[in-house]
């Protein structure tokens, strides 16, 4: 599994890394962790607002900080 967490480096992405990092560690997963800080390659991944996160390609939330709870749903569906 490849999770990217897309930000420049704020308080909310680097929440969402956490939160990310816990997530992924309570569920057992083997998961690559990834933090795109560039503006031309989340631009590049569509993405205009910051946080982000996508997983295995896949756009999952944009904008906000998701919770633990909430990244462990989108992590297991």
């Amino acid at each position: 599994m490849k999770i990217e967490v897309l930000g420049t480096g704020c308080a909310k992405c680097k929440s969402l890394m956490k939160n990310v990092e816990k997530a992924v560690a309570e569920l057992g997963l083997q998961a690559e962790i990834i933090k795109v800080e560039s503006i031309q390659e989340i631009m590049n991944r569509g993405v205009m607002l910051t946080p982000a996160l996508i997983v295995d390609g896949e756009s999952k939330m944009a904008g906000r900080t998701a919770t633990v709870e909430e990244i462990k749903r989108m992590l297991k569906g």
